[in-house]
């Protein structure tokens, strides 16, 4: 964990660019697994960078984490009424520390890489097709899966910038098979 204040935030226009990305995931993995409007709106999610993080939600690391809160409606006291939220935690810091390492990378189609695999994440969570505290090993097998889907369907946006930050996660595109002579 790193504290807030020693950290390079995004600027106005990259938080414009990373609101893109996020309405264009939103649409893809939408698209992807068949939801209607309704349906996309019954996991409760949230997306928030650097400046909107408390000292807890920022990691070393990771480009973006998902942390799971209970989520209660106003004046809803009963415990059926809770649901989970998920908070998509961007981590600035670190997206900006890859995009001055690879200039060849832009923060839009690696932004839209970024939240793309979390909200795919989030799909798996809500849909029960993953379990949110699995074991380490169904973590990075789930890793490398989500890392497969989101190839898939990014795949399909044909721009040379996109093409570009699917090769900085190539090695994250094994097939899951491969996994088990390091599991």
């Amino acid at each position: 964990m790193q504290k807030k204040v020693s950290l390079p935030t995004f600027t106005t226009d990259a938080l414009t660019a990373v609101n893109n990305a996020v309405s264009m995931a939103e649409e893809l993995v939408s698209n992807h697994y068949k939801m209607s409007a309704s349906q996309w709106l019954h996991p409760k999610y949230d997306v928030k960078t650097l400046v909107d993080l408390n000292d807890t939600e920022i990691v070393d690391g990771p480009f973006a984490q998902i942390i799971r809160y209970e989520g209660k409606p106003d004046g809803g006291v009963l415990g059926s009424s809770t649901y989970d939220l998920y908070k998509i935690c961007v981590q600035d810091h670190a997206i900006l520390k890859v995009l001055n390492e690879h200039p060849e990378i832009t923060l839009f189609p690696f932004a839209l890489y970024v939240i793309t695999h979390e909200l795919i994440h989030i799909v798996r969570f809500s849909r029960f097709i993953q379990n949110f505290n699995a074991t380490d090993v169904e973590k990075l097998t789930e890793e490398h899966r989500v890392h497969g889907i989101t190839r898939d369907i990014l795949d399909a946006v044909k721009a040379p910038p996109m093409h570009t930050v699917l090769t900085f996660y190539s090695t994250w595109h094994a097939p899951i098979d491969g996994l088990k002579s390091i599991l």
